[in-house]
Protein backbone atom coordinates (compact mmCIF):
# COMPACT_ATOMS: atom_id res chain seq x y z
CA UNK A 1 0.00 0.00 0.00
CA UNK A 2 1.52 3.35 -1.08
CA UNK A 3 1.30 6.65 0.84
CA UNK A 4 -1.77 7.88 -1.04
CA UNK A 5 -3.71 4.61 -0.54
CA UNK A 6 -2.74 4.60 3.14
CA UNK A 7 -4.07 8.15 3.68
CA UNK A 8 -7.45 7.14 2.24
CA UNK A 9 -7.53 3.84 4.14
CA UNK A 10 -6.71 5.57 7.44
CA UNK A 11 -9.76 7.85 7.15
CA UNK A 12 -12.07 4.85 7.30
CA UNK A 13 -10.13 2.42 9.50
CA UNK A 14 -7.50 4.00 11.76
CA UNK A 15 -8.40 4.52 15.43
CA UNK A 16 -10.07 7.91 15.87
CA UNK A 17 -7.68 9.37 18.46
CA UNK A 18 -4.45 8.66 16.54
CA UNK A 19 -6.18 9.60 13.26
CA UNK A 20 -7.23 12.98 14.64
CA UNK A 21 -3.69 13.55 15.89
CA UNK A 22 -2.30 12.61 12.48
CA UNK A 23 -4.60 15.07 10.71
CA UNK A 24 -4.93 17.83 13.29
CA UNK A 25 -1.35 18.27 14.53
CA UNK A 26 0.19 19.04 11.11
CA UNK A 27 -2.89 21.10 10.23
CA UNK A 28 -2.60 23.08 13.46
CA UNK A 29 1.08 23.74 12.88
CA UNK A 30 0.30 24.88 9.34
CA UNK A 31 -2.51 27.15 10.50
CA UNK A 32 -0.37 28.63 13.26
CA UNK A 33 2.23 29.34 10.62
CA UNK A 34 -0.40 30.96 8.43
CA UNK A 35 -1.59 33.09 11.34
CA UNK A 36 2.00 34.13 12.00
CA UNK A 37 1.91 36.14 8.76
CA UNK A 38 -0.14 38.74 10.60
CA UNK A 39 1.52 38.36 14.00
CA UNK A 40 5.06 38.69 12.61
CA UNK A 41 4.10 41.67 10.45
CA UNK A 42 2.49 43.36 13.46
CA UNK A 43 5.51 42.81 15.72
CA UNK A 44 8.01 44.13 13.17
CA UNK A 45 5.74 47.01 12.15
CA UNK A 46 4.97 47.97 15.76
CA UNK A 47 8.63 48.04 16.75
CA UNK A 48 9.97 49.38 13.46
CA UNK A 49 7.31 51.87 12.32
CA UNK A 50 5.00 52.67 15.25
CA UNK A 51 1.53 52.48 16.80
CA UNK A 52 -0.28 54.18 13.91
CA UNK A 53 1.19 51.61 11.53
CA UNK A 54 -0.25 48.83 13.73
CA UNK A 55 -3.63 50.56 13.42
CA UNK A 56 -3.10 50.74 9.64
CA UNK A 57 -2.69 46.99 9.20
CA UNK A 58 -5.67 46.55 11.54
CA UNK A 59 -7.75 48.48 9.00
CA UNK A 60 -6.43 46.32 6.13
CA UNK A 61 -7.00 43.04 7.97
CA UNK A 62 -10.75 42.71 7.23
CA UNK A 63 -10.00 43.21 3.53
CA UNK A 64 -7.54 40.32 3.68
CA UNK A 65 -10.20 38.28 5.45
CA UNK A 66 -12.64 38.87 2.61
CA UNK A 67 -10.04 37.44 0.22
CA UNK A 68 -9.67 34.51 2.61
CA UNK A 69 -13.45 34.14 2.49
CA UNK A 70 -13.32 33.79 -1.30
CA UNK A 71 -10.70 31.07 -0.90
CA UNK A 72 -12.74 29.26 1.76
CA UNK A 73 -15.92 29.49 -0.33
CA UNK A 74 -14.36 27.18 -2.92
CA UNK A 75 -11.78 25.40 -0.77
CA UNK A 76 -13.99 24.25 2.10
CA UNK A 77 -16.93 23.42 -0.16
CA UNK A 78 -14.69 21.38 -2.44
CA UNK A 79 -12.98 19.71 0.54
CA UNK A 80 -16.32 18.46 1.89
CA UNK A 81 -17.29 17.09 -1.53
CA UNK A 82 -13.88 15.46 -2.10
CA UNK A 83 -13.84 13.74 1.31
CA UNK A 84 -17.27 12.20 0.69
CA UNK A 85 -16.38 11.30 -2.93
CA UNK A 86 -13.25 9.48 -1.75
CA UNK A 87 -15.38 7.69 0.86
CA UNK A 88 -17.60 6.49 -1.99
CA UNK A 89 -14.50 5.72 -4.15
CA UNK A 90 -15.64 8.15 -6.85
CA UNK A 91 -12.16 9.40 -7.83
CA UNK A 92 -13.15 10.98 -11.16
CA UNK A 93 -15.70 13.22 -9.46
CA UNK A 94 -13.14 14.20 -6.82
CA UNK A 95 -10.71 15.31 -9.55
CA UNK A 96 -13.45 17.33 -11.28
CA UNK A 97 -14.27 19.07 -8.01
CA UNK A 98 -10.61 20.00 -7.45
CA UNK A 99 -10.18 21.37 -10.98
CA UNK A 100 -13.31 23.49 -10.70
CA UNK A 101 -12.24 24.91 -7.34
CA UNK A 102 -8.82 25.93 -8.71
CA UNK A 103 -10.30 27.83 -11.65
CA UNK A 104 -12.90 29.56 -9.48
CA UNK A 105 -10.28 30.67 -6.91
CA UNK A 106 -8.13 32.28 -9.60
CA UNK A 107 -11.03 34.04 -11.31
CA UNK A 108 -12.59 35.51 -8.19
CA UNK A 109 -9.24 36.38 -6.61
CA UNK A 110 -8.26 38.35 -9.70
CA UNK A 111 -11.59 40.18 -9.77
CA UNK A 112 -11.19 41.11 -6.09
CA UNK A 113 -7.66 42.44 -6.69
CA UNK A 114 -8.85 44.67 -9.55
CA UNK A 115 -11.72 46.10 -7.49
CA UNK A 116 -9.46 46.86 -4.51
CA UNK A 117 -6.95 48.67 -6.74
CA UNK A 118 -9.70 50.81 -8.26
CA UNK A 119 -11.40 51.75 -4.98
CA UNK A 120 -8.40 51.72 -2.62
CA UNK A 121 -9.00 54.92 -0.62
CA UNK A 122 -12.82 54.72 -0.37
CA UNK A 123 -12.56 51.12 0.88
CA UNK A 124 -10.05 52.04 3.59
CA UNK A 125 -12.17 54.95 4.81
CA UNK A 126 -15.27 52.75 4.87
CA UNK A 127 -13.35 50.17 6.92
CA UNK A 128 -12.59 52.74 9.64
CA UNK A 129 -9.33 54.50 8.64
CA UNK A 130 -8.88 57.94 10.22
CA UNK A 131 -6.84 60.70 8.55
CA UNK A 132 -3.81 59.75 10.66
CA UNK A 133 -4.08 56.01 9.93
CA UNK A 134 -4.98 56.21 6.21
CA UNK A 135 -1.43 56.71 4.79
CA UNK A 136 -0.14 53.61 6.58
CA UNK A 137 -3.13 51.49 5.57
CA UNK A 138 -2.84 52.66 1.94
CA UNK A 139 0.88 51.82 1.74
CA UNK A 140 0.28 48.31 3.09
CA UNK A 141 -2.83 47.48 1.04
CA UNK A 142 -1.42 48.80 -2.25
CA UNK A 143 1.23 46.07 -2.08
CA UNK A 144 -0.60 43.06 -0.57
CA UNK A 145 -3.35 43.40 -3.18
CA UNK A 146 -1.00 41.85 -5.77
CA UNK A 147 -1.12 38.64 -3.72
CA UNK A 148 -4.90 38.48 -3.96
CA UNK A 149 -4.48 36.97 -7.44
CA UNK A 150 -2.82 33.75 -6.24
CA UNK A 151 -3.45 33.66 -2.47
CA UNK A 152 -7.02 32.24 -2.83
CA UNK A 153 -5.61 29.29 -4.81
CA UNK A 154 -3.01 28.68 -2.06
CA UNK A 155 -5.64 28.56 0.70
CA UNK A 156 -8.22 26.65 -1.35
CA UNK A 157 -5.78 23.99 -2.55
CA UNK A 158 -4.40 23.51 0.95
CA UNK A 159 -7.91 22.57 2.12
CA UNK A 160 -8.11 19.96 -0.64
CA UNK A 161 -4.76 18.43 0.35
CA UNK A 162 -6.08 18.01 3.90
CA UNK A 163 -9.36 16.59 2.56
CA UNK A 164 -7.50 13.63 1.05
CA UNK A 165 -5.73 12.96 4.36
CA UNK A 166 -2.33 14.47 3.48
CA UNK A 167 -2.04 16.93 6.38
CA UNK A 168 1.77 16.75 6.30
CA UNK A 169 2.18 18.49 2.95
CA UNK A 170 -0.51 21.02 3.86
CA UNK A 171 1.62 21.85 6.90
CA UNK A 172 4.85 22.09 4.90
CA UNK A 173 3.32 24.71 2.59
CA UNK A 174 2.48 27.02 5.47
CA UNK A 175 5.75 26.46 7.34
CA UNK A 176 7.72 27.25 4.20
CA UNK A 177 5.78 30.44 3.61
CA UNK A 178 6.02 31.75 7.18
CA UNK A 179 9.73 30.92 7.31
CA UNK A 180 10.33 33.08 4.25
CA UNK A 181 8.11 35.82 5.68
CA UNK A 182 10.08 35.93 8.95
CA UNK A 183 13.39 36.14 7.08
CA UNK A 184 12.24 38.83 4.63
CA UNK A 185 10.40 41.08 7.13
CA UNK A 186 13.47 42.57 8.87
CA UNK A 187 15.36 42.79 5.58
CA UNK A 188 12.62 44.75 3.81
CA UNK A 189 11.49 46.83 6.81
CA UNK A 190 14.85 47.73 8.41
CA UNK A 191 17.75 46.94 6.03
CA UNK A 192 16.09 48.30 2.90
CA UNK A 193 14.17 50.95 4.85
CA UNK A 194 10.82 50.18 3.21
CA UNK A 195 8.81 50.46 6.43
CA UNK A 196 5.24 49.18 6.29
CA UNK A 197 5.55 48.50 2.55
CA UNK A 198 8.44 46.18 3.33
CA UNK A 199 6.18 44.02 5.51
CA UNK A 200 3.68 43.84 2.66
CA UNK A 201 6.38 42.81 0.14
CA UNK A 202 7.55 40.08 2.53
CA UNK A 203 4.00 38.77 2.86
CA UNK A 204 3.22 38.50 -0.86
CA UNK A 205 6.63 36.96 -1.59
CA UNK A 206 6.07 34.28 1.06
CA UNK A 207 2.58 33.56 -0.26
CA UNK A 208 3.93 33.18 -3.78
CA UNK A 209 6.44 30.54 -2.65
CA UNK A 210 3.55 28.61 -1.06
CA UNK A 211 1.63 28.90 -4.32
CA UNK A 212 4.60 27.46 -6.26
CA UNK A 213 4.97 24.54 -3.82
CA UNK A 214 1.33 23.49 -4.21
CA UNK A 215 1.49 23.85 -8.00
CA UNK A 216 4.50 21.51 -8.10
CA UNK A 217 2.73 19.13 -5.67
CA UNK A 218 -0.11 18.57 -8.13
CA UNK A 219 2.02 18.66 -11.30
CA UNK A 220 4.33 15.91 -9.96
CA UNK A 221 1.40 13.67 -9.04
CA UNK A 222 1.89 13.68 -5.25
CA UNK A 223 -1.87 14.03 -4.75
CA UNK A 224 -4.29 11.10 -4.65
CA UNK A 225 -6.31 13.11 -7.20
CA UNK A 226 -5.22 12.62 -10.80
CA UNK A 227 -6.14 16.05 -12.21
CA UNK A 228 -6.08 16.44 -16.00
CA UNK A 229 -6.85 19.40 -18.26
CA UNK A 230 -10.48 18.34 -18.79
CA UNK A 231 -11.08 18.55 -15.03
CA UNK A 232 -10.66 22.34 -15.22
CA UNK A 233 -13.82 22.68 -17.31
CA UNK A 234 -16.40 24.44 -15.15
CA UNK A 235 -19.48 22.33 -14.36
CA UNK A 236 -22.59 23.99 -13.00
CA UNK A 237 -23.74 21.16 -10.73
CA UNK A 238 -20.31 20.88 -9.11
CA UNK A 239 -20.02 24.64 -8.65
CA UNK A 240 -23.55 24.85 -7.24
CA UNK A 241 -22.87 22.23 -4.55
CA UNK A 242 -19.39 23.60 -3.85
CA UNK A 243 -20.68 27.13 -3.28
CA UNK A 244 -23.60 25.86 -1.21
CA UNK A 245 -21.30 23.93 1.14
CA UNK A 246 -18.52 26.51 1.16
CA UNK A 247 -20.94 29.33 1.83
CA UNK A 248 -20.80 28.63 5.57
CA UNK A 249 -17.04 29.23 5.61
CA UNK A 250 -17.48 32.24 3.35
CA UNK A 251 -20.11 33.73 5.64
CA UNK A 252 -17.97 33.03 8.69
CA UNK A 253 -15.00 34.89 7.19
CA UNK A 254 -17.07 37.75 5.76
CA UNK A 255 -19.01 38.18 8.99
CA UNK A 256 -15.69 38.30 10.85
CA UNK A 257 -14.58 40.99 8.42
CA UNK A 258 -17.84 42.86 8.93
CA UNK A 259 -17.36 42.56 12.68
CA UNK A 260 -13.90 44.14 12.47
CA UNK A 261 -15.30 46.99 10.36
CA UNK A 262 -18.03 47.63 12.94
CA UNK A 263 -15.56 47.45 15.83
CA UNK A 264 -13.05 49.77 14.13
CA UNK A 265 -15.73 52.35 13.34
CA UNK A 266 -17.13 52.11 16.89
CA UNK A 267 -13.66 52.49 18.36
CA UNK A 268 -13.09 55.52 16.15
CA UNK A 269 -16.05 57.12 17.96
CA UNK A 270 -15.42 55.92 21.53
CA UNK A 271 -11.62 55.60 21.68
CA UNK A 272 -9.80 57.06 18.66
CA UNK A 273 -6.53 55.95 17.02
CA UNK A 274 -5.08 54.23 20.11
CA UNK A 275 -8.22 52.11 20.59
CA UNK A 276 -8.05 50.95 16.95
CA UNK A 277 -4.39 50.00 17.48
CA UNK A 278 -5.36 48.08 20.64
CA UNK A 279 -7.98 46.08 18.74
CA UNK A 280 -5.48 45.38 15.95
CA UNK A 281 -3.15 43.76 18.49
CA UNK A 282 -5.93 41.99 20.42
CA UNK A 283 -7.41 40.62 17.21
CA UNK A 284 -4.07 39.20 16.09
CA UNK A 285 -3.48 37.61 19.49
CA UNK A 286 -6.92 36.01 19.49
CA UNK A 287 -6.65 34.88 15.86
CA UNK A 288 -3.31 33.24 16.64
CA UNK A 289 -4.50 31.31 19.71
CA UNK A 290 -7.66 30.30 17.82
CA UNK A 291 -5.58 28.54 15.16
CA UNK A 292 -5.11 25.32 17.18
CA UNK A 293 -8.91 25.12 17.44
CA UNK A 294 -9.23 25.68 13.69
CA UNK A 295 -6.59 22.97 13.30
CA UNK A 296 -8.76 20.49 15.21
CA UNK A 297 -11.78 21.49 13.13
CA UNK A 298 -9.91 21.19 9.83
CA UNK A 299 -8.30 17.91 10.90
CA UNK A 300 -11.63 16.40 11.92
CA UNK A 301 -13.55 17.44 8.80
CA UNK A 302 -12.07 14.77 6.48
CA UNK A 303 -12.95 12.21 9.18
CA UNK A 304 -16.54 13.46 9.39
CA UNK A 305 -17.05 13.64 5.62
CA UNK A 306 -15.30 10.38 4.65
CA UNK A 307 -17.02 8.21 7.27
CA UNK A 308 -20.41 9.85 6.68
CA UNK A 309 -20.02 9.06 2.97
CA UNK A 310 -18.91 5.51 3.83
CA UNK A 311 -21.95 5.11 6.15
CA UNK A 312 -19.76 4.47 9.21
CA UNK A 313 -21.88 6.41 11.70
CA UNK A 314 -20.15 5.03 14.78
CA UNK A 315 -16.91 6.58 13.54
CA UNK A 316 -18.70 9.84 12.78
CA UNK A 317 -19.95 10.10 16.38
CA UNK A 318 -16.61 9.10 17.87
CA UNK A 319 -14.83 11.66 15.69
CA UNK A 320 -17.22 14.36 16.90
CA UNK A 321 -16.75 13.45 20.57
CA UNK A 322 -12.95 13.31 20.34
CA UNK A 323 -12.76 16.60 18.44
CA UNK A 324 -14.91 18.49 20.94
CA UNK A 325 -12.92 17.14 23.89
CA UNK A 326 -9.65 18.17 22.20
CA UNK A 327 -10.82 21.75 21.66
CA UNK A 328 -11.99 22.00 25.28
CA UNK A 329 -8.54 21.03 26.59
CA UNK A 330 -6.63 23.33 24.23
CA UNK A 331 -9.02 26.22 24.90
CA UNK A 332 -8.59 25.86 28.66
CA UNK A 333 -4.79 25.92 28.41
CA UNK A 334 -4.74 29.16 26.40
CA UNK A 335 -7.39 30.71 28.65
CA UNK A 336 -5.27 30.21 31.77
CA UNK A 337 -2.09 31.50 30.12
CA UNK A 338 -3.62 34.64 28.63
CA UNK A 339 -5.69 35.54 31.67
CA UNK A 340 -2.54 35.41 33.78
CA UNK A 341 -0.26 37.65 31.69
CA UNK A 342 -2.09 39.79 29.11
CA UNK A 343 0.23 42.81 29.42
CA UNK A 344 3.34 40.71 28.70
CA UNK A 345 1.73 39.30 25.57
CA UNK A 346 0.70 42.74 24.28
CA UNK A 347 4.21 44.11 24.99
CA UNK A 348 5.58 41.70 22.37
CA UNK A 349 4.01 43.92 19.72
CA UNK A 350 4.93 47.37 21.03
CA UNK A 351 6.68 49.23 23.83
CA UNK A 352 3.96 51.92 23.83
CA UNK A 353 2.79 52.02 27.49
CA UNK A 354 -0.61 53.46 26.56
CA UNK A 355 -1.22 50.64 24.07
CA UNK A 356 -0.22 47.98 26.62
CA UNK A 357 -2.31 49.41 29.48
CA UNK A 358 -5.40 49.85 27.31
CA UNK A 359 -5.12 46.31 25.95
CA UNK A 360 -5.36 44.28 29.18
CA UNK A 361 -9.13 44.49 29.70
CA UNK A 362 -10.00 43.81 26.02
CA UNK A 363 -7.79 40.69 25.94
CA UNK A 364 -9.43 39.27 29.06
CA UNK A 365 -12.95 39.96 27.84
CA UNK A 366 -12.44 38.56 24.35
CA UNK A 367 -11.06 35.23 25.68
CA UNK A 368 -13.42 34.94 28.68
CA UNK A 369 -15.28 31.93 27.19
CA UNK A 370 -12.37 30.69 25.09
CA UNK A 371 -12.45 27.11 26.49
CA UNK A 372 -15.92 26.64 24.92
CA UNK A 373 -15.32 28.42 21.61
CA UNK A 374 -14.00 25.25 19.98
CA UNK A 375 -17.34 23.50 20.54
CA UNK A 376 -19.10 26.13 18.45
CA UNK A 377 -16.45 25.88 15.73
CA UNK A 378 -16.64 22.09 15.62
CA UNK A 379 -20.41 22.32 15.22
CA UNK A 380 -20.23 24.52 12.13
CA UNK A 381 -17.45 22.40 10.61
CA UNK A 382 -19.31 19.16 11.32
CA UNK A 383 -22.46 20.16 9.45
CA UNK A 384 -20.39 21.44 6.53
CA UNK A 385 -18.45 18.15 6.30
CA UNK A 386 -21.54 15.93 6.17
CA UNK A 387 -23.07 18.06 3.41
CA UNK A 388 -25.67 19.97 5.43
CA UNK A 389 -25.21 23.57 4.39
CA UNK A 390 -28.13 25.25 6.20
CA UNK A 391 -27.21 24.46 9.83
CA UNK A 392 -23.56 25.13 9.02
CA UNK A 393 -24.43 28.57 7.65
CA UNK A 394 -26.71 29.21 10.63
CA UNK A 395 -23.92 28.43 13.10
CA UNK A 396 -21.48 30.55 11.10
CA UNK A 397 -23.85 33.51 11.39
CA UNK A 398 -24.86 33.23 15.05
CA UNK A 399 -21.82 34.61 16.86
CA UNK A 400 -20.68 37.51 14.65
CA UNK A 401 -23.82 38.58 12.80
CA UNK A 402 -26.82 37.67 14.92
CA UNK A 403 -25.32 38.34 18.35
CA UNK A 404 -21.99 40.17 18.40
CA UNK A 405 -22.52 43.01 15.90
CA UNK A 406 -25.86 44.11 17.43
CA UNK A 407 -24.34 43.97 20.93
CA UNK A 408 -21.36 46.08 19.84
CA UNK A 409 -23.73 48.70 18.45
CA UNK A 410 -25.99 48.73 21.53
CA UNK A 411 -23.79 48.21 24.64
CA UNK A 412 -21.42 51.19 24.11
CA UNK A 413 -24.46 53.49 24.23
CA UNK A 414 -24.89 52.34 27.84
CA UNK A 415 -21.36 51.45 28.96
CA UNK A 416 -19.04 53.40 26.67
CA UNK A 417 -15.98 51.72 25.13
CA UNK A 418 -16.08 48.85 27.69
CA UNK A 419 -19.42 47.82 26.20
CA UNK A 420 -17.59 46.87 22.99
CA UNK A 421 -15.35 44.43 24.83
CA UNK A 422 -18.10 43.00 27.09
CA UNK A 423 -20.15 42.19 23.97
CA UNK A 424 -17.69 39.41 23.01
CA UNK A 425 -18.27 36.92 25.88
CA UNK A 426 -22.04 37.51 25.80
CA UNK A 427 -22.16 36.66 22.07
CA UNK A 428 -19.96 33.60 22.65
CA UNK A 429 -22.31 32.27 25.32
CA UNK A 430 -25.41 32.65 23.13
CA UNK A 431 -23.71 31.02 20.12
CA UNK A 432 -22.59 28.03 22.21
CA UNK A 433 -26.20 27.45 23.36
CA UNK A 434 -27.47 27.44 19.75
CA UNK A 435 -24.72 25.04 18.70
CA UNK A 436 -25.61 22.59 21.46
CA UNK A 437 -29.26 22.53 20.39
CA UNK A 438 -28.52 21.89 16.69
CA UNK A 439 -25.89 19.22 17.39
CA UNK A 440 -28.18 17.37 19.80
CA UNK A 441 -30.85 17.17 17.10
CA UNK A 442 -28.39 15.95 14.47
CA UNK A 443 -26.96 13.23 16.70
CA UNK A 444 -30.48 11.80 17.10
CA UNK A 445 -30.75 11.61 13.30
CA UNK A 446 -27.35 9.92 13.05
CA UNK A 447 -28.39 7.34 15.64
CA UNK A 448 -31.40 6.47 13.50
CA UNK A 449 -29.25 6.18 10.38
CA UNK A 450 -26.84 3.91 12.24
CA UNK A 451 -29.66 1.55 13.19
CA UNK A 452 -31.04 1.58 9.65
CA UNK A 453 -27.63 0.71 8.12
CA UNK A 454 -27.14 -2.13 10.62
CA UNK A 455 -30.57 -3.58 9.80
CA UNK A 456 -29.65 -3.59 6.11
Amino acid sequence: MNRIEKNISDLGNKRIGPLLAKLAIPTTIGMLANSLYNVVDTIFIGRGVGTLAIAGIGIVFPIQMIIMAIAQLFGMGAASMISRSLGKKNYEKAANIAGNSFVAAFIFGTIAAILVFIFLNPILKMFGATENILPYARDYLSVVTFGFIYFPFLVSANNLIRAEGDAKNAMIVMLLAIGINIVLDPIFIFTLGLGIKGAAYATIAAQFVGFLYISIYYIRGKSSLSIKLHHFKMKWLIMKEMISLGFASFIRQVSMSALIIVVNNSLKIYGGDIAIAVFSVVNRVVMFITMPLFGIVAGSQPMFGFNYGAKKMDRVKESLKTSVLSTLIIGAIFFIAFMAMPSKIISLFSTDAELINNGVFPVRMVILLFPLIGFQMIGAGFFQSIGKARPSIALSLTRQVLFLIPLILILPLIMGINGIWIAFPIADFLAIIVTGILLAREIKKINKLELAYKDN
